[in-house]
């Protein structure tokens, strides 16, 4: 009689490996509790409680000063899940005509229960798609996440432009504000300015017309050298085409 495989980490352990990663990708450098605290929406001293389990079952490793960086097992871990629910959204939109503002919560749910063996029959039908439908890198099987120089459309000069390629950490209304606008990931954007209220002012290709985005809204919009079409990187395409992205809440002005 074959015996069960050993359990993995629980679901929690997985949102917090998970978010643990989403804030060094988004900041480039290692967390605290208090960052870590604020995207999960629960309190300093709960986190501050888990990350010493974290700790303790060698998942994450404490630093000086209240930072602390995944182990090799924890990052292994983490990356698992987030392979699970990249390659889930990129699904249910592909496949199921989900919008890209509505799939974040279905995977959140998905990406704890969904077998390797469906997981990877998901991949064979998308074929093996490299990034989801907000741009964002999905982890190779064997758990290498690729690194891409992107940079916040908010670092760039007055003047300068930038393919938009990733929309992080978005949520769903600034996702739908895009839609409505026809913003789409490998639109060229040019930065016009900042005006004294803090609000970035850009052009679009295409139809040319100015949007304007709030100071919290500009930096989740990542870019890179422009580039002509027929020069996307292959990489971009199945293994995920990549289509139009969708809006902002209040922080996001015209």
């Amino acid at each position: 009689m074959s015996k069960d495989p050993p359990a993995g980490p629980s679901a929690v352990t997985e949102d917090y490996l998970k978010a643990i990663v989403a804030i060094e990708e988004r900041d480039g450098a290692p967390t605290g509790v208090t960052e870590l605290a604020r995207r999960l929406g629960l309190s300093v001293s709960a986190v501050s409680g888990m990350i010493r389990r974290l700790d303790e079952a060698g998942l994450v490793l404490h630093r000086r000063y209240g930072r602390f960086v995944l182990t090799p097992e924890g990052r292994r871990a983490a990356l698992g899940v987030i392979r699970r629910h990249r390659l889930i959204e990129a699904y249910l939109v592909s496949e199921l005509g989900f919008g890209w503002d509505d799939v974040h919560e279905e995977a959140e749910v998905l990406e704890h229960v969904v077998s390797e063996r469906l997981l990877e029959a998901m991949a064979e039908r998308l074929g093996h798609p490299s990034h989801d439908p907000h741009g964002d890198p999905i982890p190779d099987a064997d758990g290498t996440l690729p690194v891409e120089q992107t940079r916040p459309l908010s670092s760039l000069a007055a003047g300068s432009t930038g393919r938009l390629v990733r929309v992080l950490d978005a949520p769903g209304d600034l996702l739908r504000w895009l839609t409505a606008e026809g913003v789409a990931l490998g639109d060229t954007i040019r930065v016009v300015g900042w005006d004294p209220s803090g609000t970035l002012a850009v052009r679009l290709s295409g139809p040319d017309r100015e949007l304007r985005l709030g100071p919290d809204v500009a930096p989740l919009l990542r870019v890179v050298p422009p580039v002509d079409r027929g020069d996307e990187p292959a990489g971009h395409g199945r293994r995920g085409d990549r289509g139009p992205v969708g809006s902002p809440g209040p922080a996001v002005r015209r």
